[in-house]
């Protein structure tokens, strides 16, 4: 299969390739992006490069799908935004996305997640898109309820990060519901 190319009025969702790992570096480095990711910070490139190598292998064993959020304006690397946990048979996926704190609340995630959603729903044929969050993780939780996901519940201790463990939020969207948006 051919890694699917979206495009938006601003962006351009194109593969993941090694070519991103110093601006991937610098996304993942910083505490404040990876706040709420359920992971530490980077501390060398090294660990970018393989995170785009897992992006890749997960294209190729279709258990997900990661596109680099490219600015059109510019040709920016913005950050990340794919389909995890990945279920073909199952029709489901869970979605996922960081970016640069530079284009935190300036809607490109929304419209960014905006044509995952079309292509999940409306190419893949899913039936359900997932989301995992923090409970304190104001950003994602609005930006999920606005795109119209419901949240389903808390998952107890679910992610493990700075040594310690917390609780999930668990957000989906249903295709219906996003056809009636």
């Amino acid at each position: 299969m051919e890694f699917p190319k979206l495009t938006t009025p601003r962006l351009r969702l194109t593969e993941v390739q090694v070519e991103h790992a110093p601006a991937m570096f610098e996304i993942f480095s910083n505490p404040e992006v990876v706040k709420y990711y359920g992971m530490d910070p980077f501390q060398e490139l090294v660990q970018a490069e393989k995170i785009v190598q897992h992006f890749k292998t997960s294209f190729e064993t279709k258990r997900g799908i990661r596109w680099a959020i490219i600015s059109k304006n510019d040709n920016r690397f913005v950050g990340t935004i794919g389909l995890n946990n990945l279920a073909l048979g199952m029709k489901k996926a869970e979605v996922g996305f960081e970016i640069h704190p530079d284009f935190w609340r300036s809607g490109i995630t929304s419209e960014a997640l905006r044509a995952v959603l079309g292509y999940s729903f409306e190419e893949l044929g899913l039936h359900r898109i997932g989301a995992v969050t923090f409970p304190a993780n104001d950003a994602s939780t609005g930006l999920l309820k606005k795109q119209g996901f419901l949240e389903e519940g808390k998952l107890r201790s679910y992610l493990f990060q700075n040594g310690h463990s917390h609780d999930a939020l668990v957000f989906s969207l249903l295709r219906e519901e996003w056809q009636a948006n």
